[in-house]
């Protein structure tokens, strides 16, 4: 997958915090729109969580696929995909965070092929979308 999606946001906190509420995998239904379940299959070092079966309700698309994430520290986690689901055959992703003193800018990739994202134009609004829509949740869930 070379075409990628990139948006950024800053919160008003530390990276150990963003990425406190990032690993905490079993809080996304409350507050992570579209996703109704995530359960840790694996974990690896630090006990972060290596692989995550989700479970996703966003319009028309409704799936269950699995990623492996890889943790570098509070700086970033980078994802791929590990089970691909029946309409998401292939995802990658990345939450970059930088510190800025009182606060951190996170940077959201992501790249995923659909069913229903075959058209370039469409592929990357939708993934313009669903990376804004992540980083306004998070920003609202760890400044909340």
């Amino acid at each position: 997958m070379g075409d990628r999606t990139s948006s950024s946001i800053t919160i008003n906190a530390s990276k150990s915090r963003i990425i406190e509420v990032i690993a905490n995998f079993s809080s996304y239904p409350t507050w992570a729109e579209g996703i109704k379940r995530a359960d840790v299959m694996s974990t690896g070092e630090l006990d972060r969580a290596a692989q995550v079966r989700f479970r996703l309700e966003a319009g028309p698309i409704k799936d269950t696929y699995v990623l492996t994430y890889k943790w570098e520290g509070d700086d970033a986690v980078t994802w791929d995909m590990a089970e691909p689901g029946k309409m998401i055959s292939s995802m990658s992703g990345a939450y970059r965070l930088v510190d800025k003193g009182d606060s951190t800018e996170v940077t959201y990739d992501l790249a995923v092929e659909a069913s229903l994202l075959r058209m370039g134009i469409i592929k990357r609004k939708t993934e313009k979308m669903i990376a804004d829509m992540a980083l306004r949740d998070l920003k609202r869930q760890v400044e909340g």
